[in-house]
Formats: structure tokens, C-alpha cells, sequence
């Protein structure tokens, strides 16, 4: 049999329809990792499989140079949903793409190199967004990777203030941290970085892949904090598990950008269902169910198993239990036992990440399920 780069699981999917995946024997899982956040809108969502199949029969591909309706319809779409005036949009593939043009973007248009990065951080396994990542397991063997890059404590606004100068590019941090633990930026922590960034001419680089598209109760985890970032990076969820990645700008960032390119920037058939998904999570208000639901879902859990662990936290339907012995041990039990998928961060950390339309039916199985597994 042929070898794979990555490790599987042994548990084979066939298929999904809304919050849950079935193997090949038909057994039916309940999805609360949905792929790190991939699937906001549920496993093959109707209105998605039906954009993306009608685009299929009318234009499969075509580079990004020569515009093509839906591109155009995306790029509205981006531009009307993003942040105060981040009105500028570059396509991609995933995530650690987004991020890596953030960074090229930031140097290009201050025409400086430093990069301040924060503990705990995770933007990417690509050579320069791995270089802003924290975690050394992720670095080792790669190096040297990109330089010029300086990490601080998240969270720390002192010195965060301290490191940021008039060599800095840019600063990227994620609003909520999802690989370093499910940590919530603390208050007034974003407001500090943007002001140090504005005082200095450095760009605001938010790495929402994770938290936006209604993640945290709000389309972005920065607006319920009242800021608006110089750039922003999404993917993930924005095609519903299609591969795309998208970096948007503010004008004074775009317009200094440099030459940056993809091949496969945009595609028609990603585009299609990139405004498909982007027309559920509003149509549906899953950012407004994402806030509810996941105020339930804290609050179950606290309930039934807070003395059994060490934390509950995080911010709409993407949640960490903190758990006091290694959380890997625990996913196979959900899995295979419970029925349940849920993913690490870290090694005390068990993430929470459904669909953004999970009801409270299943949370309640959920909780049920991991108060038996840390009990």
C-alpha cells in the first residue's frame, strides 16, 4: 500500500450531511472538530454543493488575470463583511498562504523587515509563516527559516508596546489563540496593539483562519473588540471545505503590496461556493447561533464537569477544555466509544470547533460524552 505523510485515524469516512460524518459501516459521528473549523456551515450544506456544481458545468478554471464574474461577486462579498475599510482582497489556497502574503504584503509596504510575533502563536506551516509561529516541534528540522522575526507574551501589552519600534513591519497575532490552547485575547489587549502599531506605522496583521466567519459569536472575533487590523487573513471555513484562503487589506497596504501571485488565486469553482457559504452564515445568522449555542455549550459543560478539569474557555462555538491529564488520551474514547470527534491543542487542551449549526440537542450529547470520558 502506499505511504502517507500524514497519520490516519482509523476510522474510514464515506460521507457527511450537516454536523455529522459516517463511515464506511454507515456508523454516524457527531463533528465537533469539523476539520479545524472547516465546515461552518455543516458537511455538504445544499446551497454550497449546488453552487459549486453549477460553476463546475460553466467554467471549471481559469487564471486569476482574466476576471470572471463569481471572482468579482467574492471579492464584493469579502469587502462588504470585513472590518471597518479592509476593502482590498487577495485569494489563495488555505490559510498558511493568506498569512504568508500578510507578512510579504506588511514588508513590502513599510519597506521595513521586523516582524513581532507573539508566545503560544500558530500561523502556518509555509518557511515564513512558520517562522511566526511559536511552538518549536513545528520548527524543527526547517530552520533557518525567515528572520527578523521577534516573539513577546500574548497578552502582555507592555511588551508588546516595548517591542514594537520604527523597524517593525508588522505585528500578527490571532484574536483568539486555537493551537496555543483556545486562549482569548485578554481586554483592552487589541486595542493596545493597534495603538502601538499606529504609532509607529506598523501594520496590524489579525489572523482570523480560525476565529472568523461567525466562529466567536460575531463574523469577526476583532469586532466585538471594537478594532479594525491594517490586514486580516481568513480560510478555513470561507468554501465550506473547498480549498481557499483569503488576505484583506486595507488601501495603503494594497496598493504597495509588491509582486505576489498564485496560480490557482480565485478559482471559479471555490469563489462559487465561498459566496454560497458566505450567503448561509449570514442568511442564517450562524454568527447569532454561534454566540447562543455557544454560551449553552459553556455553561452545560461547566456544569457537568468542572471539577474535573481545569478550565472551560474561549468564545462562541470554539471552546477549550482544560483538562488535567493529556487530552489526546481522551479523543479516541470520544471517538470510538461516544461517537464524538473532537481535536487537541496542545497537550492538556481538548478544542471544540462544530459546524455553526449545531443545536443544543447536540451539545447536550456532546457533553454527556466528554463528562463520561474526564470522569
Amino acid at each position: 500500500m502506499t505511504g502517507f505523510v500524514f497519520s490516519e485515524k482509523p476510522i474510514r469516512i464515506a460521507r457527511g450531511a450537516g454536523p455529522h460524518l459516517y463511515d464506511e459501516s454507515g456508523a454516524r459521528y457527531l463533528d465537533f472538530g469539523a476539520s479545524y473549523a472547516v465546515t461552518p456551515t455543516g458537511h455538504c450544506h445544499p446551497d454550497v454543493v449546488s453552487a459549486a456544481t453549477d460553476q463546475l458545468e460553466r467554467l471549471l478554471y481559469v487564471q486569476g488575470s482574466y476576471p470572471v464574474d463569481v471572482r468579482d461577486e467574492l471579492y464584493d462579498r469579502l469587502a462588504d463583511c470585513a472590518p471597518g475599510d479592509l476593502d482590498y482582497a487577495w485569494l489563495c489556497n488555505s490559510g498558511t498562504e493568506a498569512n504568508e502574503a500578510a507578512l510579504k504584503f506588511a514588508r513590502h509596504a513599510t519597506g521595513r523587515s521586523k516582524v513581532v510575533a507573539t508566545t503560544g502563536s500558530f500561523h502556518g506551516r509555509t518557511m515564513g509563516s512558520l517562522a511566526a509561529t511559536w511552538k518549536g516541534k513545528y520548527k524543527a528540522g526547517f530552520e533557518p527559516l525567515a528572520g527578523d522575526f521577534e516573539f513577546v507574551e500574548y497578552g502582555d501589552a507592555a511588551a508588546m508596546a516595548d517591542a514594537v519600534d520604527d523597524d517593525t513591519a508588522a505585528v500578527v497575532l490571532e484574536p483568539v489563540q486555537g493551537e496555543g490552547g483556545v486562549n482569548p485575547a485578554p481586554d483592552g489587549y487589541l486595542r493596545a496593539v493597534r495603538e502601538a502599531c499606529d504609532e509607529h506605522g506598523a501594520a496590524m496583521v489579525l489572523d482570523e483562519i480560525q476565529t472568523g466567519l461567525g466562529r466567536t459569536g460575531t463574523t469577526w472575533a476583532c469586532e466585538a473588540r471594537d478594532v479594525v487590523p491594517d490586514v486580516l487573513t481568513t480560510a478555513k471555513g470561507l468554501a465550506s471545505g473547498l480549498p481557499v484562503g483569503a488576505t484583506l487589506c486595507r488601501e495603503w497596504i494594497a496598493t504597495d503590496a509588491g509582486n505576489h501571485g498564485s496560480t490557482f488565486s480565485g478559482g471559479p469553482v471555490v469563489c462559487a461556493a465561498a459566496v454560497a457559504t458566505l450567503d448561509v452564515i449570514e442568511g442564517e445568522d450562524l454568527a447569532g447561533n454561534a454566540a447562543a449555542t455557544g454560551d449553552y455549550l459553556a455553561g452545560e459543560l461547566d456544569a457537568a464537569v468542572g471539577d474535573a478539569v481545569r478550565d472551560i474557555r474561549g468564545e462562541g462555538l470554539m471552546l477549550g477544555v482544560e483538562v488535567k491529564r493529556g487530552a489526546n488520551r481522551l479523543l479516541p474514547r470520544l471517538a470510538m466509544d461516544h461517537h464524538v470527534l473532537a481535536l487537541p491543542a496542545g497537550r492538556t487542551v481538548l478544542r471544540l470547533l462544530p459546524p455553526l449549526i449545531v443545536e443544543r440537542e447536540h451539545c447536550d450529547a456532546v457533553v454527556d460524552a466528554i463528562a463520561e470520558v474526564v470522569g
